[in-house]
């Protein structure tokens, strides 16, 4: 006899209950969902860029910064080790985009010269992407001198790791502007596509400001035609002022603290003038740095420097223990708000520039979801007649749990707040129409019992029991090509696997225990 235990039932009906509770919210509009029964979820399906509209930004890494960056840290490395090891006669030492070059005066000292500049490379390992060497190779060049070459390697090598954290940083930041489902994918070896779906206006200095943060404390000694050559002593260099249009300070290079020693930044106001500023707190090791700096320079100015100008230059009136202090400006309430939310991201390694940026209109979205509708829609009701065509009573069972199928589909997107793309349509659409594959093999393996002589409960009971197995296997093989395609995917692509794998698994719960 056909027996299907109460739990079972209790599961089956529990269930198609629950997908069809988290559905409900998808027929309000968002005010009538916040108006729903505390009990009730409000979220519904997040729709993806190409269907409301939202920011696209196209932007390029510019790893050429970070080469430099290596070359002039060489070069800081190469003056003070030469000097060390009695090298001291030397000129010409200055680090360009990707070489640097040096010529040394005193014969006698060329080939100590040479061994210390080959000992300041740093080894590379053997990698998936690159084989063992230097990052910085050294070669003998004509008269006394040498050049310091960055390595193809090494470019590669960086140029990845900057691309990678820029993708981290950028993710960051747009998680501060909390939209759902972003798109942050890398294309190419120095270009990142950044899609905010349903964002009505971002502005750009949040994806592609350096946000490069440091202090440094002033040098009071410079003079005025020294500021404005901006040749200053060794180890001095000259910022512009912020705010202060004409204004130039002289800071000491080696920064107190740096903004990766951040531990949270929030908006704020002033409690003297009221004006909007960005409070900050340093993490142990930096408020231990930023206290000893202080306490050490008490009287002297102190440079805030964002992105190579100057924000502040305070004079530090008592020594700053706690960690903490504030960045104050010409800022607006929203300009807080937007650089507090960059200073929590974090720095991006090097310059973002910004190749495109656009607003996409709700007008594609209008058309893509009423073109996804109808394809829907033709699809539902040509499946629900072929099924009550082919197997009558039997098919109209299907049909119900094919209705339910979509339902629970629906109600997994907006519990898991995924977003839904036109890709992610087409996933529903093949869903509808694979989704009664399995009722086919039950139901033809019913009708082959039933044609071998049993009576009818115990085709039925033989047929959903043998069906199984096959039901599986058809599933799961499919099931794994939608992961896949979820992990190696792009956006457009995991929109598609997200609503197939989805499918496969409502599908396969419908199709065999709430027809059965």
């Amino acid at each position: 006899m056909l027996q299907y235990p109460a739990w079972k039932r209790i599961l089956v009906l529990g269930v198609c209950l629950a997908g069809m509770v988290l559905a409900v919210p998808n027929l309000f509009s968002e005010e009538g969902r916040m108006a729903l029964p505390g009990w009730m979820p409000r979220d519904a399906v997040n729709l993806g860029l190409d269907l409301q509209g939202g920011a696209h930004f196209l932007v390029e890494v510019r790893v050429e910064d970070v080469y430099r960056e290596r070359m002039e840290s060489f070069v800081a490395e190469a003056r003070t080790a030469l000097r060390e090891r009695g090298v001291r006669r030397f000129t010409g030492l200055r680090a360009g985009a990707d070489r640097a070059s040096i010529r040394i005066t005193n014969a006698e000292d060329v080939e100590a010269a040479g061994e210390i500049l080959r000992s300041l490379a740093n080894p590379i390992a053997e990698t998936l992407f690159n084989a063992a060497g230097v990052d910085i190779e050294v070669e003998d060049a004509p008269d006394q001198s040498f050049e310091m070459i960055l390595t193809p390697v090494a470019k590669a090598q960086i140029a990845r790791a900057t691309l990678e954290q820029s993708l981290e940083v950028i993710r960051r930041r747009v998680d501060e502007l909390g939209t759902r489902e972003p798109t942050i994918q890398a294309q190419g070896e120095r270009r990142i596509l950044v899609q905010l779906p349903g964002a009505s206006s971002v502005n750009p200095d949040i994806i592609g400001k350096t946000a490069k943060l440091t202090f440094h404390l002033v040098d009071e000694s410079a003079t005025r035609s020294e500021l404005e050559s901006g040749r200053v002593a060794s180890g001095r260099f000259v910022l512009p002022s912020a705010d202060e249009p004409g204004v130039r300070y002289s800071l000491e290079r080696r920064a107190i603290v740096t903004g990766e020693q951040l531990e949270d930044a929030q908006p704020g106001f002033d409690g003297r003038s009221g004006e909007p500023v960005v409070t900050f707190r340093f993490n142990t090791a930096g408020g231990k740095r930023f206290a000893d700096a202080t306490q050490a320079n008490v009287g002297r100015p102190f440079a805030i420097v964002l992105d190579d100008e100057v924000v502040s230059a305070p004079v530090i009136q008592e020594p700053i223990l706690g960690g903490s202090g504030q960045i104050s400006g010409s800022f607006s309430v929203v300009e807080t708000q937007e650089l507090s939310a960059i200073l929590r991201a974090g720095a991006l390694p090097a310059t973002i520039t910004i190749e495109e940026a656009s607003q996409v209109g709700p007008e594609l979205g209008a058309d893509s979801v009423a073109a996804g509708r109808i394809a829907c829609v033709v699809a539902l009701i040509a499946v629900l007649v072929f099924m009550v065509a082919s197997y009558g009573l039997f098919g109209l069972f299907a049909d119900i749990a094919l209705g339910i199928n979509v339902i629970l589909i629906i109600g997994a997107l907006s519990m898991l707040g995924a977003a839904l793309t036109l890709p992610g349509i087409a996933g529903i659409v093949l869903t509808v129409g694979m989704a009664v594959d399995a009722n086919v093999l039950v139901f033809e393996r019913i009708r082959e019992e039933a044609r071998s002589g049993r009576r009818p409960l115990q085709a039925i009971e033989t047929g959903y029991e043998r069906a199984l197995s096959a039901i599986i296997d058809a599933n799961v093989t499919t099931f794994l090509a939608a992961a896949i395609l979820f992990a190696m995917g792009s956006g457009p692509v995991k929109g598609f696997a997200v609503t197939l794998g989805i499918g496969i698994i409502t599908s396969v719960f419908t199709a065999f225990m709430v027809t059965r």
